[in-house]
């Protein structure tokens, strides 16, 4: 088993609101992984006291526990109550309500000698190489579908947020994990699997740097801080998003590699 990680704040001094944890062997066998990208708040307020790193390091510790511990839950099983678990934590102090409370990307897989499990929840991304090298890109790609004039307004896009004909992120509810992208793979038919928030998947979705297939082999023969390099390359070639185009000049960026 080969397990690589590297991680990256978008900017200092805000903190770092990526988050992720590989656990091996799970349950006595195989593995998991969880990788979130905590959703960046608004300047004003999202109505918690405890902030978005502390909500990711929360979730991410309950997936963690549950997708190594509980093989017999399904991964969106394990999402809901993890997100519930979270909601909890906090319901108490903060206001749940609140369109921009914390919340997250998913990106999960659970791996044994038979199958490997994956789940992805809003815009981040999980890559699945085959032996004969091919790769798919396992995308939830509803956020994308909103138009960028609409993404421009953040009141426009909050109202999308967590609704039907919007997009969903892992927050408060814990029936948005029914919303999310799952599957299983046999595990004969998988070398390898990267998940990427969406800041380093812009060596691929931004700057068109190369396609999946290129970026899962750039992280095997590199390791995953080259592709994080290399994004903050483009990132500082074209600062102000002239060229390339996005949401903000420097994005928190994690990328996981694992050969099971």
């Amino acid at each position: 088993m080969r397990i690589d990680i590297a991680t990256a704040p978008g900017s200092h001094p805000r903190p770092n609101e990526d988050w992720t944890a590989v656990a091996a062997p799970s349950a006595g066998s195989g593995g998991t992984l969880v990788v979130l990208d905590g959703v960046t708040p608004p300047p004003d307020s999202d109505g918690c006291v405890h902030g978005v790193p502390w909500f990711t390091a929360r979730l991410g510790g309950a997936l963690t526990e549950l997708s190594a511990s509980r093989r017999e839950m399904t991964l969106a099983e394990i999402l809901a109550e993890s997100i519930r678990r979270t909601a909890d934590a906090h319901r108490s102090t903060c206001d749940l309500s609140h369109p921009r409370t914390p919340q997250a990307t998913v990106v999960m897989a659970r791996w044994n000698a038979d199958t490997v499990e994956h789940l992805v929840l809003s815009d981040s991304t999980l890559l699945i190489e085959s032996p004969d090298g091919a790769v798919r890109a396992v995308v939830d790609d509803r956020l994308d579908r909103v138009p960028r004039e609409v993404r421009r307004r953040a009141a426009a896009t909050d109202a999308l947020r967590n609704a039907e004909g919007g997009f969903f992120t892992a927050a408060v509810d814990p029936d948005v994990a029914a919303k999310a992208v799952t599957g299983r793979t046999p595990a004969s038919d998988v070398r390898a699997f990267v998940g990427l928030t969406d800041g380093a998947a812009r060596w691929v979705e931004v700057f068109r740097e190369g396609d999946w297939a290129d970026c899962l082999a750039l992280v095997r023969k590199t390791g995953p801080q080259e592709l994080i390099d290399r994004v903050r390359a483009a990132e500082s070639a074209d600062p102000d998003g002239i060229v390339f185009r996005r949401g903000k000049p420097y994005d928190d960026a994690t990328v996981v590699y694992v050969e099971p």
